[in-house]
């Protein structure tokens, strides 16, 4: 199954919608990204697209970026080093488990949307959304 393939077009509408619900919350920058496969450990790979989205040019340095190699069944989540050094250690660990329990269960836009939601409403607290607040990158679902 290709990345593209993997999700509906339905289900990626609801992903999209829950990106635009999230940042309705925070000035934080959610993004999502898909691909077939994933050689490297998934966190590594996800670090690379981070930076080839450009994601770290928000000028809260808070962005996050959710990781799927769909064929490889691998994912990760990360985020700025302005989320970074804000949160909780366990932040990302937490909403990973919470994924993962989902994607065992082959729930994987379910996974994927609270995950999402559960970012923008944590993120609130840090990263609070602002009435001129600029929406800095695309909310659709990037593919390689």
């Amino acid at each position: 199954m290709s990345a593209r393939s993997f999700f509906s077009k339905e289900e990626q509408q609801k992903i999209v919608a829950a990106i635009k619900e999230a940042e309705l919350n925070t000035s934080g920058e959610i993004r999502v990204h898909i691909e077939n496969r994933c050689k490297e450990e998934a966190l590594e790979r996800a670090a690379e697209i981070f930076y080839e989205l450009k994601m770290h040019h928000t000028a809260a340095r808070n962005g996050i970026l959710f990781y799927l190699a769909v064929n490889d069944h691998k994912f990760a989540i990360i985020g700025d080093e302005g989320i970074n050094k804000n949160v909780e250690h366990d932040f990302w660990n937490d909403i990973k488990d919470e994924m993962t329990s989902k994607f065992k269960n082959g729930q994987f836009t379910e996974g994927l949307v609270s995950g999402i939601l559960r970012c923008g409403n944590k993120l609130k607290q840090y990263f609070p959304y602002q009435s001129d607040d600029v929406n800095e990158l695309s909310d659709e679902i990037s593919f390689q």
